[in-house]
């Protein structure tokens, strides 16, 4: 069994002891200090409520979960508004559609069934930044618990925010539903057996699109390994080809990562996923602006002509963001760091490399419902297949690897000789260590693990052979060091 508290929530297995695995007690406890910490954070008069939004995915442990995590809610004095089945980004956008004081996402994303978890929002419906997170932490094993008397517990109301999102989806400018419904698209979709079952067809049929599905009853009882990686996606391959689809969709269990299948069943990467959104927008400015005779700045505003990533996402992102005269912009890798470099910069777009799109003028959360109909539409535009669209981005591979070490303390010893060794390089360490060889177009990412004494190795090259190189050269260095 497992549990892991961390700054950005507590996850683990179903079953077990507390404090050895997701137990009622452990539910109750982070609940308890999140509404602890949200006063804080939002002190109002006495007589005005807090109002938390809860939404859940379908696997099989979200019903428990959720009366847990609702009870003590109200034992608290918050209200509460049950979202019931819904996405992660469409329970951060229910913050803000409902003025709440905070949501709690209960999902484990791409973690196998027996895995759940409680994600916490603010106000803005976006993740908690690391303070935030360590405060909680702190409170919740404090345990020091007073709830409220009875003519001061919270009330719960159920509502459904599919359409809303999707409405606000659909609204957006660099949206075309029409071009998309004429193109008379046909895609298959696996959703996993969970919530993107409900909100995506949905989408694709108020686009014009038709969808053939797979997996897409929300029973909790995953099909296959959740993560939407190549190697899980074999029965999503073979409905494209069998059904003639223009496009395979799959999405994890809370529907904010996308991986695309290309019409000939073999994967589009889940690295391109943002790429050819970002390149879509940026076309879209440069096109406009070449239009109109205003700036790229004009035409992008309020945003910049700026993207951003995590340090172990593809390069990819870079060459696009830099071919349209913007700006790329390096996160540490976690979404709440992404999200902050984006505000920092002022991105038009961003995300993270695990097919996770995140466009501020919707909202500052990985949305795959906004990456599908961003994606659509420049499909609709571009009249090709989509095999042939991913041969007009910057082809890299990434490849992955790890160190497992007997001793954590050798961890920052491998790191600072891989400093020294690739000095003359261009070095950044706002994550881990990240040597980028400018030259050649290559970049390799050590980060520590932050439950085991592992290193994690990313290569990027343009070819597997030479990404496998490059991280076996981090191997050999970390090799002499561990003896």
């Amino acid at each position: 069994m497992t549990l892991i508290k961390s700054i950005s929530g507590i996850r683990g297995t179903i079953g077990g002891a507390p404090g050895e695995s997701l137990s009622p007690l452990d539910i109750v406890k982070f609940t308890y200090a999140y509404c602890e910490k949200m006063r804080e954070r939002r002190p109002k008069p006495c007589c005005e409520r807090y109002k938390v939004v809860v939404g859940k995915d379908a696997r099989l442990s979200g019903d428990m979960v959720e009366h847990l995590v609702c009870g003590t809610l109200i034992a608290c004095g918050v209200d509460v508004v049950k979202a019931g089945f819904c996405s992660t980004p469409t329970t951060e956008m229910a913050v803000v559609f409902e003025e709440a004081d905070g949501g709690i996402i209960l999902t484990a994303s791409h973690n196998p069934k027996q895995w759940n978890a409680l994600k916490l929002l603010n106000e803005k419906g976006e993740f908690l930044n690391a303070v935030e997170g360590a405060a909680i932490l702190a409170c919740a094993e404090a345990e020091d618990f007073c709830f409220a008397q009875v003519d001061d517990l919270g009330l719960i109301e159920e509502k459904d925010f599919t359409d809303a999102h999707l409405d606000a989806v659909l609204a957006l400018p660099m949206v075309d539903v029409e071009a998309v419904r004429n193109a008379h698209f046909k895609v298959a979709l696996d959703a996993v057996n969970s919530v993107g079952g409900i909100i995506m067809p949905r989408l694709l049929e108020r686009m014009g699109v038709e969808c053939v599905c797979v997996n897409c009853d929300p029973t909790g009882e995953f099909a296959h390994n959740p993560e939407p990686l190549p190697s899980n996606l074999v029965e999503l391959s073979e409905a494209v080809v069998a059904n003639n689809a223009d496009l395979g969709i799959s999405v994890d269990p809370d529907v904010d990562r996308l991986a695309l299948i290309c019409e000939d069943g073999k994967p589009f990467g889940e690295e391109y996923t943002l790429v050819s959104v970002a390149d879509y927008l940026f076309s879209r400015v440069y096109d406009e602006s070449l239009k109109t005779g205003k700036s790229l700045e004009e035409v992008a505003a309020p945003y910049q002509m700026a993207a951003s990533s995590n340090l172990s996402s593809s390069r990819a992102l870079r060459d696009v963001t830099e071919q349209y005269g913007g700006e790329y912009c390096a996160a540490a890798v976690g979404e709440v760091n992404v999200t902050t470099k984006m505000k920092e910069c002022g991105a038009l777009i961003g995300g993270e490399g695990n097919g996770g799109v995140i466009y501020p003028a919707l909202h500052y959360g990985r949305d795959a419902m906004v990456g599908v109909a961003l994606f659509l539409t420049n499909l609709a535009y571009k009249k090709m297949k989509v095999s042939e669209l991913l041969k007009t981005y910057p082809q890299y591979v990434i490849a992955k690897n790890k160190i497992e070490l007997s001793d954590s303390a050798l961890i920052d010893k491998i790191l600072d000789e891989v400093k020294t060794v690739f000095a003359a390089e261009d070095v950044n360490t706002i994550d881990g260590v990240k040597i980028s060889f400018e030259s050649r177009k290559e970049w390799v990412h050590l980060r520590r693990s932050n439950t085991e004494p592992i290193i994690r190795i990313y290569a990027e090259a343009a070819t597997k052979e030479a990404a496998d190189a490059l991280a076996q050269q981090i191997i050999e260095i970390a090799n002499k060091i561990i003896g």
